[in-house]
């Protein structure tokens, strides 16, 4: 797979082959396994088996955590650290990319429970004359659109200028570079929208960054420290954060890995460090995976939102409209159907070297999350053995 955005989002991302020297076996790592309870492990036999098989030259590690009917079970395989050789952490904390989606949708659907602004209200309501120009019009677009991405506007992301820093070697030059959402927004406004308001779907981070100037506008304050005040704090997400510019990460956690060229025999570079206001609003987060299974579980049993707003947070879309049944998207919330049938809510999110997916059922019963330290895991095969046991 190539470097570049699958529909150039921070959703799915960018996908690399990684060429590396390692020590034979590297991959292969034991598993680290923390199951409470006699037996507790055995019920998730499927899916370390999953963890283990996806782990590759593409994808170091992999750590994951289940919340289920029985209790709490954690896990990891694979590498963390290439250099020193150190194993994945079962607890390890992560770039979390498009699943900040999900927490600014949320924060977006309070503001409308409290009645501070409404879903049918304008963009250019909130955001006079900034969607503006080469066909895009502001005054059209509502909020529920940016949340589901029926807006048409264009992604910053599929600006070619913008992914070359993002996405090539240029990033090692660019990796700590301050990046306001007003020049993303800029930048995305030079193009033409890709189809007129509510006309179709496409995946639009410039959607989100959006998402996040209106909470601002809204509040007077920003987006991330309404996430810190509504929704970290109160659900005690101590792993969770919304970092401004600082490039590091928290510990414990891994080191993230990608290729930045398409060449066959293109340099695996370490992508820890970057500065998160490339992402910004539409996938800027740190998180691991039990804060994340602990929010999806709040939200889903509508512990943060009203009945009503959670509801329309679940109104979905098709992905693709020839395939109506498939994958769907909501407000910030998307839902997933398994091969075997079963439908889970979550989301999934990427950033420079690090994939992550959480996927829950109906009620927050049954919750996995998961994340790579690399472009390229199989988190559908590890969803499908926890979910269908296979």
């Amino acid at each position: 797979m190539t470097v570049r955005p699958v529909r150039g989002r921070w959703l799915t991302g960018v996908a690399a082959g990684v060429a590396m020297t390692v020590a034979a076996g590297a991959f292969a790592a034991p598993a680290l396994a923390g199951a409470p309870g006699a037996g507790h492990g055995d019920r998730h036999r499927a899916t370390q088996k999953a963890m283990e098989a996806a782990v590759n030259e593409n994808a170091p590690g992999v750590t994951a955590q289940v919340k289920d009917e029985f209790g709490t079970w954690n896990s990891a395989a694979g590498i963390g650290d290439l250099r020193r050789e150190s194993p994945r952490g079962a607890h390890d904390r992560y770039r979390v990319g498009s699943i900040t989606k999900t927490f600014v949708s949320t924060v977006v659907l309070q503001l409308v429970a409290e009645g501070e602004l409404s879903l049918d209200d304008k963009v250019g309501k909130w955001l006079p004359g900034v969607v503006e120009g080469h066909g895009h019009d502001g005054d059209s677009i509502t909020i529920r659109r940016l949340l589901n991405h029926t807006s048409g506007i264009y992604d910053v992301l599929a600006d070619r200028g913008f992914r070359a820093k993002m996405f090539t070697e240029k990033f090692l030059a660019h990796r700590y570079d301050t990046w306001t959402p007003e020049q993303q927004v800029a930048i995305a406004m030079r193009h033409e929208p890709d189809f007129g308001p509510g006309e179709g779907w496409h995946y639009s981070n410039t959607n989100y960054l959006l998402a996040g100037m209106i909470i601002e506008k809204a509040t007077g304050k920003t987006y991330a420290d309404e996430i810190r005040q509504r929704i970290i704090k109160p659900l005690g997400l101590d792993a969770t954060s919304v970092p401004k510019t600082n490039p590091s990460m928290p510990r414990p956690s891994s080191r993230a890995y990608m290729k930045l060229s398409e060449a066959p025999d293109a340099t695996l570079h370490d992508v820890t460090e970057l500065n998160p206001t490339l992402a910004g609003s539409s996938g800027g987060m740190i998180s691991d995976a039990d804060d994340l299974n602990r929010f999806y579980t709040a939200l889903l049993r509508g512990k943060l939102l009203p009945e009503k707003q959670l509801a329309e947070m679940k109104k979905t879309v098709a992905e693709d409209e020839n395939d109506p049944e498939g994958d769907r998207y909501g407000l910030g919330l998307v839902s997933r159907r398994t091969s075997c049938g079963t439908v889970l809510w979550g989301n999934g999110g990427s950033i420079q070297g690090s994939v992550s997916m959480t996927l829950a059922t109906e009620r927050g019963d049954h919750a996995l999350s998961a994340n790579f330290n690399g472009m390229d895991g199989d988190l559908f095969a590890i969803r499908d053995a926890e979910f269908c046991g296979k």
